[in-house]
């Protein structure tokens, strides 16, 4: 396994379009806050990922093969939540999904400063600093 291909790299490459997907599921919902029956998209990733590493990890053999197995699936899941806010079967909270946006833009940037360090240790390494 080498550097560009490493299991932090992956999981910083699945979060990415995770929170990518996410945002866009955001968007969705707030664009359509005034439709009637709209329901709103909701993504789920981390509890998913979570249960599937703490599951690799408990097996003595082969944890790092069934780890990247992991990580290379793509488990991001859309749906569509089944809560209704308001008489018209609207399921969108404006308030919820603009404080959610703010929460994912900030996991973006934390995210985005991760692959940035991946990379400048990379750097150093090629220039020999």
């Amino acid at each position: 396994m080498d550097f560009l291909t490493s299991n932090s790299q992956l999981l910083l490459e699945k979060s990415m379009g995770f929170l990518w997907t996410k945002q866009a599921a955001i968007l969705d919902n707030i664009a359509n806050a005034e439709t009637p029956d709209y329901k709103a998209k909701v993504v789920t990733f981390e509890e998913s990922i979570r249960s599937k590493l703490e599951e690799a990890a408990s097996r003595p053999e082969g944890a790092g093969k069934a780890v990247r197995e992991i990580l290379e699936d793509p488990g991001v899941t859309v749906f569509e939540a089944q809560e209704q806010t308001r008489m018209d079967d609207n399921g969108v909270n404006v308030t919820d999904q603009m404080v959610e946006m703010i929460r994912n833009a900030y996991q973006q940037q934390y995210v985005y400063q991760a692959v940035n360090k991946h990379y400048s240790i990379l750097r150093m390494a090629v220039r020999g600093q």
